[in-house]
């Protein structure tokens, strides 16, 4: 049984994936900064162990050889902090995946798993056609994600140097916005607390109220489950995949007229129904589309999550709450919180 260490298992993508790939037959060790995680990962026959990346001491916790697999989410997310902390991005990015190299060369790591974002390719939205995974980075250079990009792109260099020294396969993932169940509503915007675009809509379906839409009705892009990227990820384990970079994606481009009505068919109240006000005045959610080719052929990916059958599951998540231990109740974090409008 092959052993996966992954890193940054408490927050979102590395929480599901660590449960995807325990089901799949790997022997999964969940990793976090997290103190405790409440027994959650227990309940599933996962050790949890606390580590702090930036403490170079701190690994010695974690099994020390034959490790076949590290999947490195551990991250500082502009969307998870409040305020602007740039030096954040870079003790976290670079030095904290320094140290998580250094861990998986001494357990003798045959794959490494690390996400980059999409912002890193900027210029390239707007345009329906697709994305190449290995398209040149150029980004604005005074945005809350401006930073986390650099840091993100030095962290890729590191590892592909890491890679060749030390012989193993890497596999860098480029991460559009991953969507999936988390109680938590709301997110960060230069610094400021907002409601996650899809989560204040469907509350107001819920209410049958009016959901205004911005910008264009027909603006399109890939609307990607998280449950297909933790297919992804075990692929990068179990297929002979050339190391680089790969695009994450679905090829299941969604308009936004088509987001919030299966989003009102899905959640929204029957009397009252929203309805759907179009206001062409502000901008457009950012449109783009990701070259997932190399995804599908190299790591023999295969899409299955479309939008109506993810909104479903999603719901499905929200009601069942499977993750309470690990990151409590929506109630938790909505306390004197404003409702959407």
């Amino acid at each position: 049984m092959k052993t996966i260490v992954i890193f940054g298992a408490t927050g979102k993508v590395g929480c599901y994936a660590s449960l995807y790939l325990k089901e799949k037959g790997y022997n999964v060790v969940a990793v976090g900064k997290r103190e405790s995680d409440n027994g959650f990962f227990t309940d599933y026959d996962i050790p949890y162990f606390s580590v702090d990346i930036l403490k170079q001491d701190a690994f010695g916790v974690l099994p020390q050889k034959d490790v076949y697999g590290v999947v490195h989410m551990a991250a500082v997310l502009p969307a998870s902090m409040q305020g602007y902390q740039p030096r954040v991005y870079v003790e976290s990015n670079i030095y904290g995946t320094m140290n998580v190299l250094d861990y998986a060369v001494s357990a003798g790591v045959q794959r490494f798993v690390f996400p980059k974002s999409v912002s890193d390719v900027y210029h390239l939205y707007g345009s329906q056609k697709p994305i190449d995974p290995d398209a040149q980075p150029q980004f604005p250079i005074n945005s809350d994600h401006t930073i986390y990009a650099i840091t993100k792109n030095a962290a890729v260099d590191i590892i592909r140097h890491y890679a060749a020294r030390y012989d193993f396969r890497y596999y860098v993932l480029r991460f559009p916005n991953i969507f999936c169940y988390h109680p938590k509503p709301t997110m960060f915007k230069d610094g400021k607390r907002i409601w996650k675009g899809q989560r204040a809509i469907i509350e107001q379906a819920k209410k049958g109220e009016d959901i205004e839409l911005w910008g264009s009705p027909d603006c399109s892009r890939d609307v990607f489950y998280v449950k297909d990227c933790c297919q992804i990820i075990e692929k990068t384990m179990s297929s002979d995949g050339e190391s680089g970079i790969y695009n994450v994606g679905n090829n299941m481009p969604v308009t936004r007229m088509q987001q919030i009505e299966g989003i009102i068919e899905v959640f929204g109240s029957k009397n009252p129904k929203s309805k759907i006000i179009i206001n062409r005045d502000k901008p457009d959610s950012p449109n783009f589309c990701l070259d997932i080719t190399k995804t599908i052929k190299q790591l023999g990916y295969k899409p299955e999550w479309d939008y109506m059958s993810f909104l479903k599951d999603l719901k499905k998540e929200m009601e069942l709450n499977r993750f309470e231990k690990l990151w409590g109740k929506e109630s938790d974090y909505t306390e004197g919180l404003e409702q959407p409008k």
